[in-house]
């Protein structure tokens, strides 16, 4: 799991990508957003939908710095968003594992709003 956390944090894009990443990341719904993000089946686990959008960004930031005409910066600030949520999502369910259980009307208050 830590390799998964550090590649994500090691992560260094442009601050403009990075700031639209962030502002997008509060309206994230986990079942719209990276079912339409990776296109296809089931939605995968937390860890593995972080490698596989890991890849993907990988291939979006070579485009840009190789200056395709394909590369779109729509499709790359959505996936710097899946990414930096579901990581967040992923290190949030790592930490409850090994946490103390709190009563649930706090846990429920402390967590993101659900999504419709």
């Amino acid at each position: 799991m830590q390799d998964v956390f550090s590649r994500v944090s090691l992560l260094r894009r442009p601050r403009i990508l990075a700031r639209a990443a962030r502002l997008g990341a509060r309206n994230y719904c986990r079942k719209r957003d990276l079912r339409r993000i990776l296109g296809y089946g089931g939605i995968p686990r937390p860890a593995a939908a972080v490698m596989r959008l890991l890849e993907m960004e990988e291939g979006l930031n070579a485009s840009r710095q190789a200056g395709e005409a394909g590369y779109s910066m729509i499709r790359h600030v959505d996936v710097l968003i899946a990414l930096a949520s579901e990581a967040a999502y992923l290190r949030t369910r790592c930490n409850a594992k090994t946490a103390v259980p709190r009563d649930r009307r706090f846990a429920a208050a402390e967590g993101a709003a659900p999504c419709p």
